[in-house]
Parts: structure tokens; sequence; C-alpha cells
């Protein structure tokens, strides 16, 4: 049996990477010889010029007009990087806050009783309603819950980090749930087969099993929600994406190529912070 296993599995990679490879070779064929694309166009002279400009620019080199040697603007580029932080840290901790109000009566093993050992109608109920409250969340758009929210509040990082949390709580949600279903009974089943109450089963047989991955699930979509702040900022909920916006809109490219700059320093604090927070799951785990 698992001899036919590992004979499928390697003829479903054999059959992906093909046909990975011949989308790919098909796809330059078509831009190449029926598109009629010219790269050549992308390196010419005028390019290489423009791209000095653009360059010196932003970092004033053999100037002294740089907008990086512009104290006033790396100034305001700093507090606007701060805010987006404070967006992503807000967004984060509501939709924390709200999954871990609600993530254990939306796994299915709690409301059929079998990590539990007690199921009834309201179970299901709950099951039901929060599992619904997930999709609904998760579904709409983070551009779409912030120009509701806009409505409500006045724009601003208020407006941003609801619209954020809201959308990133049924994804948190989802995946926090499908950890509780997918847990190992047999710890549950001791306790419980010991005379252990339904709050002493959920306090040291279920949360220590789940906090790392939950804690692994947090941190990414935290990582994730630095990268969405761009997109609620094009409706003026704050932090670099908003100056972004102003900055595509008054043609100053110099400008958009710095905020892009602080972003992608950004996002790679986040993602070591989240690869670090990783690594100590997986040891949490394998103790």
């Amino acid at each position: 049996m698992e001899n036919y296993k590992k004979k499928n599995n390697k003829s479903f990679l054999r059959f992906s990477l093909g046909l990975f490879l011949f989308l790919v070779i098909s796809s330059w064929i078509y831009l190449i010889f029926v598109d009629g694309a010219d790269f050549s166009v992308l390196i010419n002279p005028n390019n290489l010029h423009e791209g000095k400009i653009f360059i010196s620019q932003i970092f004033g080199f053999g100037t002294k007009s740089g907008l990086i040697l512009d104290y006033k603007f790396m100034k305001n580029l700093l507090d606007l990087t701060l805010e987006t932080l404070q967006i992503s840290i807000i967004a984060i901790g509501f939709a924390t806050l709200g999954v871990i109000l609600s993530v254990i009566p939306a796994a299915r093993n709690v409301a059929d009783g079998s990590l539990v050992f007690r199921t009834n109608w309201l179970s299901w109920f709950r099951f039901g309603v929060i599992r619904g409250l997930y999709m609904f969340t998760r579904a709409v758009p983070e551009l779409i819950w912030a120009l509701f929210i806009i409505f409500v509040f006045k724009p601003g990082i208020l407006a941003g980090a609801i619209a954020l949390g809201i959308h990133n709580l049924g994804v948190l949600g989802k995946l926090c749930s499908e950890v509780i279903e997918n847990l190992d009974t047999r710890p549950v089943k001791s306790l419980v087969s010991s005379g252990a109450s339904q709050y002493q089963v959920l306090f040291y047989g279920i949360i220590p099993m789940v906090m790392p991955k939950f804690l692994t699930y947090i941190v990414y979509r935290w990582e994730i929600i630095i990268r969405t702040t761009i997109i609620v900022g094009f409706i003026g909920a704050g932090g670099l994406g908003q100056a972004f916006k102003l900055a595509m809109s008054y043609f100053k490219y110099s400008e958009v190529g710095l905020i892009l700059l602080v972003y992608i320093i950004l996002v790679w604090l986040a993602d070591l912070l989240s690869g670090l927070t990783r690594g100590a799951s997986r040891k949490e785990l394998n103790n």
C-alpha cells in the first residue's frame, strides 16, 4: 500500500512539474512570437539616464537635494511608518481577540462532542453562526470593509485597523478552528477519563496544544496586514498607503520609490520576526 502511494505521489509530482514547465514556456512563446514583446526597449540609453535621475532624486547622489536628505520629508515618512505599524498592531489585536473568544465553539469536533464529549443543538447552532461569520468576514475584501467603515468613522488609522481586523478575523478563525479539529484527542480523553471538568479540559488539554500554532498563524497574518495597509491607505485610512496614493496622484515618482523602499524594509523586519516566532513555535511543539 505504501509503495502504491509513493508511486502515485511521484506520478503526480512529475505531471505537476511537466504542466508547470509547459505553461511557463508557452507563456514566453506567446509573449515573444504572438504578442511581439520587445524587451530591448527596457534597456536603452534614455531609460538608463532616467533611472540615474530617479535614484539621484531619492538618495541625492551628485546633488544636495535628495529626498533622503530632506529632514522634514524623512520625519514625516517615519511618522507614517509608525502609523502603519499602529494600524497593523491594532488590526491583529482586534482579530486575535475575536478569535480567542469564538474559535473553540467554531471547531467541528467541539460541536459534535468528539473532543469535549458533550454536544447539543446549541453547540451546533453556535458552530453554524460563528463559521458563517468567519466565512462572511473573510469573503469581503479589506478595501470594501474600509469603504463601509469610513462611512461610520472619519478617515484615519482606526477605520483602516478595524477593516483589516474584521477581514483577518475570518481568516484567522478558519485557520485556528482547523487546528483544533486536527488535534490529537488522546490527552483530552485522558483528562476526561480522570474526571476533569469541561473548563479543566479546555485550559489544561486544548489550549496548551493549540497555542504554538495559533501564535504562528497570528504573526503570519500580522505580516500580511502590514503589506495590506497600503490598500486601505488608498481610501484615506492613514499610514504609508495614504502617502503612496498622494505621491502617485501628483506623479512624484521619487517619493513613490522611497515609500516603497520603506515598505520593503518594514515587511522584511516583519518577516524576520515571523520566522523567529515560527522557529520558536516549532521547538515548543517538538518539546
